[in-house]
């Protein structure tokens, strides 16, 4: 049967009504496409399209199509037709046009979604017929919407400086719809659109360019969506303040209106002050500096002139000057005349000339006084020839010529190993010094003058006895002998820091065996005449009260030699170490000794001695020579002056040379850099068993008020652990630079997991807070490891304590005489013994040795101080031949001087 072309597009709508009326089964339909012939613009256009949609929780979602014209509409979902009985269908007409419309809503539940398995995403479009054809809608997909609970990245605390940019991480949960991110301050908005020094990055990130302390507060990220908001943990932000100097206040006004003072400036750690728990200033906030005054000076006459002769008028004069001294700094010019003139023929003055009687009578009576004066002088020999007598049979002359050898000295053979190398023989005398144990205040000691000849004679006009002898005394002995002045009840009761002697004018030399303390006593610092006991003792810091004030520390041992008062001729030289850092900018040096009552007084400041006083110091690298002529308790005190100073310690690791137990401790000891406190710790750690695990190290501690701080780190965990509860172990800085005690120490105790456990590897940090550090990595064997035993072997400083006459010196007795008689004279070529001071480098001290009877002998003996026992000869005899003396056989020994 045939059908009218104009009646196949109802008719195909008919069959799919019905069809879809039928079973509800959901099979697939093909959408018919436009009838050939028909007018395009009657097809169906949809005035309301599905859009994409989200299911929150289990709400069902609701589409919506509406076309014009239309005379069908159905929704398909995934590529299936949805059940018409699912459809809310409305038909309308349009009222403009007159062609039918249809509006279809369905709706679409969470389970309809979650059927859908895969990649593939839900998704919903409408279909419309009209009489000209089919036309789709677009998809619309229905999604679930979440928002998971967990934020991937949340935002930390942070501690940031003022104007120090802030960067605040945050990535939001996983969530559909994507979270939106906004961040919370103290619980308020942020809004960079009011705050141009904040922004939030693609990312989601808070960005604060530069730190504000209004800036300091809790900072949360908030992400929400149409599901839900979460809040991430609250990261509390601190902008702290760093602390700043305060400008310098003016430096004060001198302590001393006249004289030397001190004057000081201060600064505050205001500017600005630290905030937040920011770093509080480094450095000092008082400064300090010498600062001298100069003192009005009175004038003073000088002693009066002699009386001139007799004038024509009867009267003679005198005068004076106002030298004595001359008035300066504003002081009072002399008071009274500077002229005297009186009568001299008691007011009875007649003037005659003189005739040949008188004349008679003057030449007689001068000839009187020149017979007088001869007979005077004639007794005065005689009686000096019986006493010379009187000693000739006792004084013995070969005493300082036995043991010398004939020896020929070139000055052109600077190589010559025989050079200065003889060795004299002398004893002792062996009777005791009685005199008082503190010096006398009513008058200053006559002192022993050298003429310009020979400076040591062979013998003196005293009455000696010698014999070849030790000192019979026991130390116990001559301790309680010197015990029973109170003045020597703090000595200690032992000889093992203490070196005694029994010395006469030939000198010596008495040290303490590895301490790097010793005393040399030059030839003629004894008077001739005089025999004196004299001791030399190591103290400990902790035994002896020394008062410190301000940022003073102890940087040396404390060192007693005497008896105190005895009468010196010569300076003797007191060889001590110390472990500061020599810098005048850094340090003011002074050297303390104690009186008689016990009060320590300051007798040196080192850098500005006059060249006439009682005390030198020659400060070197890690030791200091002390020139004195009394005997006391001397100690060196530096002061520091800035946060660069600093002293030297020196860091020891011991550990017990045999473990029986499964702990294991390791010792290390902070002491000062010198060898009596060196010898102090290897004594003790003999005691305890210990060893040496790993090579010494100096560590420079400063001035800076900062602690220092031992830790262990990188100890294997599965040999070993440590039973240190904190992180590491502090000293305290006074500890250390108060100079109280030789050495500190701290102990690390490690436990083994396993008695079989013996090979040990670790790293032991020691540094100052802000400061200097040493690093040390041990990795050995406990049970047989002794590879740094020999660093403990003390330099030999020759085993006798005490060493008298010439064998306590390296220069030969009659080379030095030969030395000192031709470098004493000033030389117009320079060849004296300023040369010789510049060729040992010891030109800045020339001041002091021009002021004493000898500069040479002073230039010696501090050689031998320095060089003895290991000084080179050979090269002392090049320096002494080198400067160019004409008589080139001056510094050999002939056979008849041996």
């Amino acid at each position: 049967m045939a059908v009218r072309p104009g009646l196949w597009p109802a008719l195909l709508g008919i069959v799919l009504t019905a069809w879809l009326r039928g079973s509800g089964a959901q099979q697939s339909a093909t959408v018919a496409n436009p009838v050939p012939g028909a007018n395009p613009d009657l097809l169906p256009h949809f005035l309301v399209e599905p859009e994409d949609v989200y299911i929150v929780k289990n709400k069902p979602v609701l589409l919506v199509c509406k076309a014009l014209p239309a005379t069908q509409i159905f929704f398909k979902c995934n590529g299936e037709w949805v059940r018409q009985v699912d459809h809310v269908i409305e038909r309308s007409t349009d009222g403009s046009s007159g062609l039918p419309a249809m509006e279809v809503r369905i709706n679409v539940s969470r389970q309809q979604v979650e059927k859908v398995f895969g990649l593939e995403e839900y998704w919903c479009q409408c279909v419309a017929w009209s009489s000209s054809g089919t036309t789709k809608s677009q998809k619309a997909y229905i999604r679930i919407a979440y928002l998971r609970k967990n934020f991937e990245q949340e935002p930390l605390a942070k501690e940031v400086s003022l104007e120090q940019g802030i960067v605040l991480p945050c990535r939001p949960p996983e969530g559909i719809p994507p979270a939106e991110v906004e961040w919370l301050r103290n619980e308020d908005l942020v809004d960079p659109s009011l705050d141009p020094n904040v922004y939030i990055t693609r990312e989601h990130s808070l960005v604060v360019r530069q730190a504000r302390l209004a800036d300091t507060a809790n900072y949360t990220c908030v992400a929400k969506n149409i599901v839900a908001r979460r809040r991430s943990a609250s990261a509390a932000v601190i902008v702290y303040v760093n602390g700043g100097w305060s400008t310098w206040t003016e430096w004060s006004v001198c302590s001393a209106s006249c004289g030397r003072g001190w004057q000081k400036r201060s600064r505050s750690c205001t500017n600005p002050a630290p905030l937040n728990g920011g770093a509080f200033c480094e450095g000092q906030n008082v400064q300090k500096t010498a600062c001298a005054t100069l003192c009005p000076v009175d004038g003073s006459w000088s002693p009066w002139s002699k009386w001139s002769a007799c004038g024509l008028d009867c009267t003679h004069w005198r005068s004076r000057e106002c030298s004595d001294p001359a008035p300066r700094n504003g002081g009072e010019e002399c008071r009274g005349a500077d002229l005297d003139t009186r009568n001299c023929t008691s007011d009875l003055c007649v003037h005659t000339a003189s005739g040949p009687e008188d004349v008679a009578l003057y030449v007689g009576l001068i000839a009187v006084a020149v017979c007088l004066l001869l007979l005077l002088l004639v007794l005065i020999l005689v009686y000096c020839r019986k006493k010379e007598g009187l000693d000739s049979d006792v004084a013995d002359s070969s005493i300082l010529t036995s043991g010398f050898q004939p020896v020929s000295i070139k000055p052109s053979k600077a190589d010559n190993p025989h050079l200065l190398t003889i060795q004299p023989d002398l004893s002792t005398t062996t009777t005791s010094y009685q005199g008082s144990l503190c010096p006398r205040q009513d008058g200053p000691s006559p002192k022993f003058q050298l003429t310009n000849g020979h400076l040591l004679s062979p013998l003196g006009g005293g009455r000696h006895t010698l014999h070849h002898s030790s000192p019979t005394s026991e130390a116990e002995d001559f301790v309680s002998r010197l015990s029973t002045q109170n003045f020597f009840r703090s000595l200690p009761r032992g000889t093992s820091n203490m070196a005694y002697g029994t010395f006469n004018f030939l000198g010596g030399r008495l040290m303490i065996p590895n301490t790097g303390i010793s005393l040399l006593i030059p030839p003629d610092a004894i008077p001739r005449g005089k025999i004196y006991e004299v001791y030399l003792t190591l103290h400990k810091p902790e035994d002896v009260r020394l008062p410190l004030a301000g940022c003073q520390t102890l940087l040396s041992p404390i060192v007693s030699c005497g008896p105190p008062g005895v009468l010196l001729t010569r300076p003797v030289i007191l060889t001590m170490d110390h472990c500061g850092e020599p810098s005048p900018e850094s340090w003011s040096l002074r050297l303390k000794k104690q009186s008689c009552e016990g009060s320590w007084e300051d007798v040196l400041h080192l850098g500005e001695e006059a060249p006439s006083h009682l005390y030198y110091c020659q400060l070197e690298a890690s030791a200091c020579y002390i020139f004195t002529e009394q005997l006391g308790r001397f100690a060196l005190v530096g002061e520091a002056l800035s946060v660069a100073a600093s002293k030297r310690l020196k860091l020891l690791l011991f550990a017990p040379v045999a473990c029986t137990s499964l702990e294991y401790n390791i010792r290390v000891y902070c002491l000062h850099d010198t060898h009596d406190a060196l010898k102090e710790v290897v004594q003790l750690e003999k005691q305890l068993g210990g060893q040496l695990i790993q090579e010494p190290r100096i560590l420079h501690f400063k001035d800076s008020y900062h602690n220092l701080r031992l830790s262990v780190h990188d100890v294997p965990s599965s040999l070993w652990k440590s039973k240190l509860l904190v992180s590491y172990q502090e000293i305290p800085f006074y500890h250390i630079w108060n100079g109280t005690q030789h050495y500190l120490h701290c102990t690390f105790t490690l436990e083994r997991v396993s008695p079989s456990t013996s090979d040990l590897a670790c790293k032991v940090w020691v540094w100052q807070v802000e400061g200097d550090g040493q690093s040390f990595n041990i990795d050995f064997n406990i049970t047989k490891d002794t590879r740094f035993g020999e660093l403990l072997a003390l330099e030999s400083e020759g085993g006798v304590p005490a060493l008298v006459g010439p064998s306590a010196f390296k220069i030969p007795f009659l080379i030095r005489q030969k030395i000192i008689t031709s470098l004493d004279p000033p030389c117009s070529r320079g060849a004296d013994w300023r040369t010789l001071a510049q060729k040992l480098h010891l030109d800045s001290h020339l001041s002091f040795f021009a002021s004493k009877p000898s500069p040479t002998a002073m230039i010696l003996n501090l050689w031998e101080a320095r060089h003895f026992p290991n000084g080179n000869l050979s090269q002392l005899a090049a320096a002494v031949a080198g400067l160019g003396q004409p008589d080139a056989g001056l510094f050999t020994v002939s056979e008849a001087e041996c």
